[in-house]
């Protein structure tokens, strides 16, 4: 596989990942993706992106009960 920036070979590795959203911050050090050799492009395939959205959908239901009432 090439990436599409660069058109470096791509890897199976790890790649970090992180979001700030709704008042948090989320990361993770390692999921595993497509990592070009070249430019450090990452690729996640729908199984970790599926896994990425899940989480966030129960962190976002979590953080409701903390919000602050205006």
């Amino acid at each position: 596989m090439k990436c599409i920036y660069c058109k470096g070979e791509m890897v199976r590795k790890t790649a970090p990942f992180h979001i700030d959203r709704k008042g948090y911050h989320l990361l993770f050090d390692a999921i595993p993706a497509w990592v070009c050799g070249q430019c450090g492009e990452a690729y996640f395939e729908e199984a970790e992106v599926d896994a990425i959205q899940e989480v966030l959908r129960k962190i976002d239901k979590e953080t409701e009960k903390l919000a602050v009432a205006n």
